[in-house]
């Protein structure tokens, strides 16, 4: 059911600032903000254009509580579908209070968190994956996380959705006539191009299922744990990097017995850094602590970084070589970045001997700043940006994946039937369920839970 009531949240962060904005939606939004409002014309709100801006004050009784800007949105013309308008006040805590407390008075209540949203999906404006990229873009902190949110929410993926949804159902719609005809024996499917479009459906539901990989990173970041022998610059580098003091260094071994984390951008991707514990053998607890921490980070992470102290490679070569073998053996599916720290201490013959042993390595000096560019574009190659950079569909939202995957199963399995003969009536229930994937998507099928768990996690002003 679509609510008619009129709807009040502040839009703006709380708090003080410059300016507010108290929006309000509903059908009698317009008429409920006239009865507050006194133009400096005299002009009554609900004569007035839609998509136009008013100077006045708002007014309780006699009492003058701010000089406003109202911005009128009528609907269907406005984002919810309904009337709204937008009150621009003084940013104080205690006007925005003040005016909020009025509207209450006069008919409004408290918005629901994401509740504008929701009624811009129940009113046709958005549908349900473009309404969640709302809150993706909202929370959006780095270019390439933006850029997906801003495609979504511009209808990229519920389009591609949506038309696929369209010619399947018009193949349903032969299957089901089929049946009704069963005593006839006919077929008004042609099984060859049902089986092209199915082809062809698959091949689109793999593409995006697989997208779902980049995009989940890049929404969330991408862990990166930095792991290496006590002292060989792990902390340098990570500061290197953030360009900040953000861990203890010290020429002491053993220093960063925690982990510390902070997040950098690199070509619009976001990365979260871990500098972890140096790996050790310690009779030190709380150093040990640390270093089980390390392993447990190395496990989350998403590309591991291995730091040495380039320096001591004559020494200490065959024991970084175990360390190494050690981490890939046990992580074996993980990207693995060999970092050589404190390449401006070797000569030219030594640079030449560790690139021969190890052909992947990476020299930087993370002290003198030196090669941190050549690490930054070593981590941002292990990210696949091509479907990016071409604009295309990247899944990013979890749900999406489940559906997908779920319609994917579904499809194969109509697919299957095809190919074997399976009777009309049994596929046309693989094809349903398929249909149902689709609509959990777009939001063509949906219930009450479903809706509330997506937006409860919207801001309360959107």
């Amino acid at each position: 059911m679509i609510p008619h009531d009129s709807i009040v949240a502040l839009a703006t962060p709380s708090g003080a600032g410059a300016i507010a904005v108290i929006r309000i939606s509903g059908q009698d939004a317009i008429a409920i903000g006239n009865s507050v409002f006194k133009s400096i014309k005299n002009k009554e709100l609900t004569t007035q254009k839609t998509h136009t801006l008013h100077l006045g004050h708002i007014m309780d009784g006699s009492k003058t509580l701010d000089e406003v800007l109202v911005s009128i949105f009528k609907g269907p013309n406005s984002y919810t579908g309904e009337n709204t308008i937008e009150i621009s006040c003084h940013g104080s805590t205690y006007i925005q209070q003040q005016i909020i407390q009025l509207l209450l008075r006069k008919g409004c209540r408290m918005a629901d968190p994401g509740e504008f949203t929701l009624r811009a999906f129940l009113n046709g404006k958005l549908d349900l994956s473009q309404a969640e990229a709302v809150a993706d873009l909202i929370s959006s902190d780095n270019e390439a996380s933006h850029q997906i949110a801003m495609q979504q929410m511009r209808g990229g993926f519920s389009n591609e959705i949506a038309k696929l949804r369209e010619e399947l159902l018009n193949f349903a719609s032969l299957i089901e006539l089929e049946l009704d005809f069963a005593e006839e024996d006919v077929e008004f499917a042609d099984r060859t191009q049902f089986h092209e479009l199915l082809n062809r459906i698959e091949f689109v539901l793999k593409r995006l299922i697989d997208s779902f990989a980049v995009g989940n990173v890049i929404k969330n970041g991408i862990p990166v744990a930095i792991v290496g022998e006590p002292n060989v610059g792990k902390s340098t580098l990570l500061n290197a990097l953030l360009n900040e003091e953000r861990a203890i260094v010290s020429e002491i071994a053993g220093t960063t017995r925690d982990t510390i984390e902070d997040e950098l951008v690199i070509g619009g991707i976001g990365f979260r850094f871990i500098d972890t514990a140096g790996i050790r053998e310690t009779e030190d607890v709380v150093e040990s602590i640390g270093i089980r921490k390390t392993f447990e980070k190395i496990e989350q992470a998403q590309v591991v970084v291995f730091l040495f102290d380039s320096s001591e490679f004559k020494v200490s070569g065959l024991k970084l070589k175990v360390e190494l073998e050690k981490i890939k053996n046990q992580f074996p599916l993980k990207p693995l970045v060999i970092i050589g720290n404190k390449a401006d201490k070797l000569e030219e013959s030594e640079i030449g001997n560790l690139k021969a042993e190890i052909p992947e390595i990476v020299l930087i000096s993370a002290k003198e700043k030196l090669g941190v560019e050549d690490l930054k574009n070593q981590l941002l190659s292990f990210v696949n940006t091509g479907a990016l950079r071409n604009n295309e569909t990247i899944v990013t939202n979890t749900r999406h994946y489940d559906s997908l995957l779920k319609a994917l199963d579904e499809i194969q399995k109509v697919k299957f039937g095809l190919e074997t003969n399976l009777s009309s009536d049994l596929m046309a229930l693989d094809i349903k369920e398929a249909l149902y994937q689709f609509g959990m998507i777009t939001g063509q099928v949906t219930n009450d839970e479903l809706l509330g768990n997506i937006f409860a996690n919207f801001c309360i002003g959107k």
